[in-house]
């Protein structure tokens, strides 16, 4: 009986389950299976979830899909390893922990695993009783707790292999020896040693480790990589203007000491360092100016003296003309940005044209505004860096062309920032193109750093970096599109207006609805009447930025968290976007206030975070006034939820106390949040 009332829990989870209709003993069996080995997690049974038209009584499990799901606990591997028909596993992004059962890896039709973005670690390896090699095609355990116990020597199909964000230390063992291998991550594995790699690879990403060794002989066969990063090493060589024309300067940022094809081809970096901090001999009898050799001057050389002199007086004044050169060179190009800036936004037509953008900018593209102007050498050339698809060949003409050339029919938003539009990439790729107008004196090395920490921040709540693009000057993010827009628009359903580009708290993904949106769009509406749509928008910005400020070694504060900066999905999880993007000496308890005016948002319906607003909501609470606080249209629900959403309130309340050290942690008002509709039978 108790095994029943088990099986009837775990109904909600099968919209998860791929399978096909058998009704044979063994596939009965891998129901018990599955509910015995997630036993221990909490988040399991997903009961708000619809189960599916169901047409087999008892269907055999070939794939288990729970990514994103916010599971906790460890996972019994053991019983998992025993499901004969299991093909692939992808439990990405939640919290899970423990080690990987060595079982596992030896499933006879097991072909893809995705367990990265947890907290799991242990060994990697084949059970030492294994007969058989491995049929894994595609392995990713990245940003998650695996150490140095890393044997890929049965692993003989691996095509796909991401180790990226762990703690290794060193290169896995029979790394080498994978002849099918084609795509290679162990960015940010803590490796150190020689490089041993396998060869005939497309994709390889090292950077970010201590790996030492020569370039490029220690590496497989360049030509037929396709993507190429040992940033942040401890490699020596010699790089060509063919691996820099490939695989872009970014690929070699800190990678050692190198050679470029700017220095002289005989002599190494580090050969030349020494040769200009060794001291330099200083001669008793002779001194040597430019070419010329002259002999230790004495008193009766007068006539040496005067050439000493005039040659003395002619290197100065070089100097002081070329000195005056460069200073002029400063002005005008100073003149020249200035006029730049002051002209930007006025309106005028394109300069250029489709037909010509094979050849250098400037560019001009029409935003809602004005024009953006884009003053870009190569533009045809301009790579983009696509993160989740690294193998895609774009450029920034494409994203030109995806765009309509940027045209105001592409346009989301034209906010302080910058314009941003929505495109779609080969592969039915939907994503929101920023354009970050004040980055563009950034450091192009500076900006690949930034952007490529922001793509490490992973999480539900958390809007992911898809790619970017660097063209000349120009600096260009791609984003997941969200069709629901910005929490801001989606709360109080704000008409088009014209946008303020001296606002960045404007900009929103998406100012106007489509026809094919309309169903949609009506859908959304009605959920923003529902207090629990509402509490489980606000639950998830509170789980995102709890993350930002715990997860890794140094918090990450947002600096400027406002409803417009949270995007919803198709499900109404929200999103938190632009971090690290903000300047400033923000803490994370301006975050938590920043929180605290959402909530009060969230629950009185007054759009904005006016000080009155704040005063008003504050002291209501405060004076236990807080039912008159709410938003009508919040009051449709039962008594409970009245009280739930008071209950709320007061978390708001201590979010937005006066004193900083008053204030919460996100973390402690994520449990908050959670309790309030865990009391209330949710």
């Amino acid at each position: 009986m108790e095994l029943l009332i088990r099986l009837l829990l775990l109904l909600p989870i099968l919209p998860f389950i791929d399978s096909a209709c058998d009704t044979t003993a063994v596939e009965e069996e891998d129901h018990v299976l599955l509910f015995k080995a997630f036993s221990s997690v909490s988040g399991f049974s997903v009961s708000a979830l619809e189960s599916p038209n169901r047409t087999c009584p008892s269907p055999r499990i070939t794939s288990i899909d729970l990514s994103s799901r916010n599971l906790s606990g460890t996972i019994s591997w053991a019983f998992i390893k025993n499901m004969s028909f299991l093909q692939s596993i992808d439990l990405s992004n939640n919290s899970l922990k423990g080690s990987v059962h060595g079982g596992l890896w030896s499933m006879p039709k097991l072909e893809s695993i995705n367990l990265s973005m947890n907290k799991l670690g242990g060994s990697i390896a084949l059970t030492p009783t294994s007969t058989v090699s491995s049929s894994i095609r595609s392995l990713n355990l990245s940003h998650n707790r695996f150490t140095n116990s890393v044997n890929l020597s049965g692993f003989s199909n691996l095509r796909v292999l991401d180790l990226s964000n762990n703690n290794l230390g060193v290169f896995p063992s029979g790394l080498e020896n994978l002849s099918k291998l084609l795509n290679l991550s162990l960015s940010k594995c803590n490796i150190s040693g020689r490089a041993s790699i396998a060869q005939h690879l497309e994709y390889l990403d090292l950077s970010k480790n201590r790996i030492n060794g020569s370039f490029p002989s220690d590496f497989p066969n360049l030509g037929s990589l396709k993507f190429f990063n040992i940033s942040f090493n401890n490699f020596t060589g010699h790089v060509g203007g063919e691996e820099l024309k490939k695989f872009g300067k970014s690929a070699f940022v800190r990678a050692g000491l190198f050679n470029s094809s700017k220095t002289q081809p005989n002599e190494s970096k580090t050969e030349s360092l020494h040769h200009q901090m060794k001291p330099k001999p200083k001669p008793e009898h002779e001194h040597r100016i430019g070419n010329h050799e002259l002999k230790k001057p004495n008193s009766n050389s007068s006539t040496h003296n005067r050439k000493l002199v005039l040659i003395l007086v002619l290197g100065i004044s070089g100097v002081l003309i070329i000195a005056a050169i460069v200073a002029c060179s400063i002005c005008v190009r100073r003149r020249a940005r200035e006029r730049q800036r002051r002209t930007k936004w006025a309106i005028s037509n394109p300069v250029q044209h489709q037909s010509r953008l094979d050849k250098p900018g400037p560019f001009a593209f029409e935003t809602g505004s004005g024009t953006w102007v884009a003053d870009i050498k190569e533009p045809s050339t301009a790579p983009v860096v696509m993160f989740e698809k690294p193998l895609m060949n774009l450029t920034f003409t494409d994203l030109i062309s995806a765009t309509c050339h940027f045209g105001r029919e592409s346009q989301l938003a034209d906010g302080k920032s910058g314009p941003i539009y929505r495109a779609v990439l080969p592969g039915e790729l939907h994503v929101a193109i920023k354009v970050l107008d004040k980055a563009r004196d950034l450091r192009n090395d500076d900006a690949v750093a930034l952007f490529e920490e922001i793509s490490r921040v992973k999480h539900p709540n958390i809007l992911p970096l898809s790619g970017y693009c660097i063209a000349g000057k120009e600096k260009l993010l791609l984003y997941e599109f969200m069709a629901n827009g910005d929490l801001h628009r989606w709360l109080h359903e704000l008409p088009r207006a014209d946008p303020n580009v001296e606002d960045w708290t404007n900009d929103t993904w998406e100012t106007h609805t489509e026809d094919r949106h309309v169903a949609h769009s009506h859908a959304c509406s009605r959920e923003r009447l529902y207090w629990h749509a509402r509490h489980r928008i606000a639950v998830g910005i509170a789980r995102g930025l709890a993350f930002l400020h715990h997860a890794g070694s140094k918090p990450i504060v947002h600096g400027h968290l406002v409803p417009t900066h949270v995007l919803l999905g198709d499900d109404l999880e929200p999103r938190i976007a632009d971090f690290l993007l903000q300047t400033g000496t923000c803490t994370e308890a301006d975050d938590v206030y920043s929180f605290g005016l959402i909530l009060f948002e969230l629950l009185t319906g007054k759009p904005g975070s006016g000080d009155e607003n704040v005063a008003w909501t504050r002291r209501l609470v405060k004076d236990g006034e807080s039912v008159n606080a709410l938003d009508p249209r919040l009051k449709l629900g039962d008594a409970e939820s009245v009280s739930e959403m008071v209950e709320s309130l007061r978390v708001g309340y201590l979010c937005t106390a006066e004193s900083a050290v008053k204030r919460p942690t996100m973390q402690q008002v994520v449990g908050l949040l959670k309790d309030i509709r865990t009391r209330g039978g949710c």
